[in-house]
């Protein structure tokens, strides 16, 4: 995962030799938490739709609250979806399978309230144009092996972890709602040491582990086996584990949860600009979704040519309008080349066109309950999955820039 090397900045012998140093923090979630359970929900609806009619048109709203789901939205399909079998398979997946966490999937309640597509929308979409309009934007930078930012890969990471020590009986007293959060120093541009970490995860109540436990526990089984021990100081950094000393109640209980909540841990943790539109519960025609997802395809293969070391790409759409209505390209000075040429090398590579970007990345399949929790980038293409993860345009676009 990490390309990066330790601090050797000699402003920790001199103070007076100018750098430009920052901290920049991002968080991740796990797939407990209230809003990435609706996410997963919303996708799951959509999946459900997909695999039976690839053409189905979805904009799927989830509300999950103490002891209810809400699931809501425009749906246009020529298959029947079993919502409320999606819904419970989703939070028995997801591990709320006892009413002791404070949500269960077999006695939650569900309610579903799902129409069709406005026809004003469904008359832009059928003749190919883009089902929204609005900008998106894609990122990738050599920080990482996954041309990601360090913080927000490292958060991801974390949170994957304690997830997976809760399923597989290490750490039994976490509950599937957990946060954590990254802060990295950086130095010219780049990462350099990582100051502090937090993670808060849901447990059991006090006469199943004490306070004591959790740190050492989540310490040892979590944090320390993520962390890259050449970028952190173990006498320096800071490290919090359930800050407030008591997180008992959580998920549903401890907060409501909704649809598209948790734009930032989807993308870049903060890192470059974001166009605001969420991704779950929409079918690849919402540009919000295929739009994004085109444009991290576009900065990945740019980055990957080596001729940058970072790279923003934004698109936007107008609804019904076939072709965007811009591609702009900013490489933050670390390009080979001017902007403008590798935008031109852009638009000749990728075709940005909807319906163009839907065969391409194959985005008629249902792919996407994965994509909800940990991130929609920075993860491993396989099997028709991520496939917007793929740098399989490099030499197509080293040809359109003549290099």
């Amino acid at each position: 995962m990490l390309k990066t090397t330790p601090s050797t900045s000699p402003t920790r012998e001199d103070p007076n030799v100018r750098t430009d140093r920052y901290l920049f923090t991002s968080e991740s979630v796990t797939e407990g938490h209230p809003d990435k359970m609706a996410d997963q929900i919303s996708d799951g609806v959509l999946d459900a739709a997909l695999k039976e009619d690839p053409s189905s048109r979805v904009a799927c709203e989830t509300l999950v609250t103490t002891g209810l789901v809400v699931v809501a939205g425009e749906v246009t399909t020529e298959t029947y979806i079993p919502v409320t079998e999606v819904v419970r398979d989703t939070v028995q997946d997801i591990g709320y399978t006892d009413a002791a966490m404070g949500f269960d999937y077999k006695t939650c309640g569900v309610l579903v309230s799902l129409d069709r597509q406005s026809l004003d929308i469904s008359r832009g979409v059928d003749r190919e144009g883009a089902g929204d309009q609005g900008m998106m934007f894609g990122f990738a930078c050599t920080e990482t092996e996954e041309l990601m930012p360090l913080p927000i890969s490292m958060a991801h990471a974390l949170t994957r972890r304690l997830a997976a020590k809760r399923k597989d009986g290490t750490l039994p007293w976490v509950r599937p709602d957990g946060k954590s959060q990254v802060t990295v120093e950086y130095d010219g541009g780049e990462p350099k040491e990582i100051k502090t970490v937090v993670v808060s995860t849901q447990t059991g109540d006090e006469d199943e582990i004490s306070p004591e436990a959790i740190q050492e526990g989540i310490r040892e089984e979590v944090i320390v086996p993520v962390l890259p021990e050449a970028m952190y100081a173990r006498d320096e950094i800071r490290i919090y584990v359930n800050p407030t000393g008591r997180f008992v109640v959580g998920g549903p209980q401890g907060d409501a949860g909704i649809t598209g909540r948790k734009i930032i841990v989807d993308t870049y943790g903060g890192v470059g600009r974001h166009g605001g539109g969420a991704f779950s519960g929409k079918d690849a025609t919402k540009v919000d979704r295929s739009g994004a997802y085109a444009a991290r395809w576009i900065a990945k293969n740019v980055v990957a040519t080596g001729l940058s070391r970072q790279c923003e790409v934004q698109v936007a759409y107008a609804i019904g309008v076939v072709d965007p209505v811009s591609v702009m390209v900013d490489t933050f000075g670390t390009g080979e080349l001017p902007d403008a040429m590798i935008a031109d090398a852009v638009s000749e590579v990728f075709d940005l066109r909807p319906r163009a970007i839907i065969d391409a990345l194959g985005l008629r399949s249902p792919i996407f309950r994965k994509t909800a929790a940990y991130g929609h980038f920075g993860r491993v293409p396989e099997n028709g999955f991520f496939t917007w993860e793929r740098s399989d345009r490099v030499e197509d676009l080293r040809t359109a820039l003549g290099v």
